[in-house]
C-alpha cells in the first residue's frame, strides 16, 4: 500500500511539472502584448506552462494592464531600457519549465504551435533549440532560419528595399530565400523572435551573451549550442504569426549604431569574416518528419 501510494504521489508530480517556461520582453508594445498572450493562453492546451514577462520601462500602460488581464504572469520590471540579450536573460535565469521558449512580443501562436513544439522536442532529445514556421500579417512566410553571415551580410540586409539586392546570390544563400520552407530541418541558426530551448543547453553553454545589447545575440547562441553538438532544427509543422516590427531600417538611428556595434563584436568573438566556425547545415530532411513524409534521410553536416 506504501509502495503504490508513493508511485501515485510520484506520477502526479511527473503530471504536474511545469513543461514549458515562455520569456517575453516588451517596450511600448501593450497592444501587441495583449494580442501575444491572448494567443498563448487559446492555443496552448496541452503543455503546463508559465510566463516571465520582463517589462523594459515601458510606461505605456503595460504593467496595469498585466495586473488587471494576466495576474499569473510573472513580471520583471526595469527602470530603464536593457536591451534584448540582458533583458531576456533576467527572465531565463528564473526560468523553471524543462522547455524555455524565447518569444517576441509581436508574435501570435497559432493551430497549438507550442504544445506540437514540446511535442517534438520531446521525440528528440537531440535537439537543443527548436524553431517555428513564422507568418508576417499578410501571410507571407518570413525567413525565420538562415545560414551564418558573412561581414557582407549587415550591408546586403539595409539594401534589401533594392529589388536587385535580394536576387544576388551571396543574399539568396545566406537567407535561404531557395527554399520554401515546407519541411523540417536542421538550420545553421533560428532568428531570436521564436526559440524553444531544451533547459540543458543552458547548462552547458550559458546564457545569451549580455555585451549583445540588441543584435545577434540569437546567431551567437545557436552557433555555440552547435559547437557543443546541440542540433538547431526548424520545426515547419509549428506556425507562429510575427508582425516584425524591424527597428534597425533606419541606417543612422541609435539602435542601428548600437545593432551594428553587436555584429562588430560578434565577427570578433568567433574570429570570422567570411568563413564560419562550422560548416553550413544542409537542405535535408530531419529524420523524423523524413519518415513521414517517404524520405529517405541523409547524414547531416558535421563540424569539423
Amino acid at each position: 500500500m506504501i509502495w503504490a501510494y508513493a508511485v501515485s504521489i510520484w506520477c502526479s508530480k511527473k503530471i504536474n511539472m511545469l513543461r514549458l517556461s515562455i520569456v517575453i520582453i516588451t517596450w511600448k508594445a501593450k497592444e501587441l502584448l495583449r494580442r501575444c498572450l491572448q494567443s498563448i493562453y487559446r492555443e496552448t492546451t496541452q503543455t503546463l506552462f508559465d510566463v516571465i514577462l520582463i517589462d523594459n520601462a515601458s510606461g505605456d500602460g503595460t504593467l496595469e494592464m498585466l495586473a488587471s488581464e494576466f495576474p499569473a504572469v510573472k513580471v520583471i520590471r526595469n527602470a530603464h531600457n536593457r536591451g534584448v540579450a540582458p533583458a531576456r536573460n533576467q527572465g531565463l535565469k528564473i526560468a523553471e519549465g524543462e522547455f524555455i521558449l524565447i518569444l517576441d512580443v509581436d508574435t501570435e501562436i497559432t493551430k497549438a504551435a507550442l504544445d506540437k513544439m514540446v511535442a517534438f522536442m520531446n521525440r528528440h532529445s537531440t535537439i537543443g533549440i527548436l524553431g517555428a514556421k513564422l507568418f508576417f500579417g499578410d501571410g507571407s512566410v518570413q525567413d525565420s532560419c538562415k545560414r551564418y553571415p558573412t561581414v557582407l551580410t549587415p550591408f546586403l540586409r539595409r539594401l534589401d528595399f533594392i529589388p536587385a539586392v535580394k536576387h544576388l546570390p551571396a543574399y539568396r544563400y545566406q537567407t535561404m530565400a531557395d527554399w520554401n520552407h515546407d519541411s523540417t530541418i536542421e538550420v545553421d541558426y533560428l532568428i531570436g523572435a521564436c526559440q524553444m530551448i531544451r533547459r540543458t543547453v543552458f547548462s552547458e553553454i550559458g546564457y545569451l551573451d549580455d555585451k549583445i545589447f540588441y543584435g545577434p545575440e540569437d546567431i551567437d547562441f545557436c552557433l555555440r549550442a552547435r559547437q557543443a553538438d546541440w542540433k538547431i532544427v526548424y520545426y515547419h509543422e509549428a506556425e507562429i504569426l510575427h508582425y516584425h516590427q524591424r527597428i534597425t531600417r533606419k541606417l543612422f538611428s541609435a539602435i542601428t549604431f548600437k545593432h551594428i556595434s553587436g555584429l562588430i563584436y560578434f565577427f570578433r568573438k568567433h574570429h570570422y569574416l567570411f568563413s564560419p566556425p562550422l560548416p553550413r547545415t544542409l537542405l535535408i530532411p530531419f529524420p523524423d518528419a523524413a519518415k513521414q513524409n517517404g524520405f529517405a534521410p541523409k547524414p547531416h553536416a558535421q563540424k569539423s
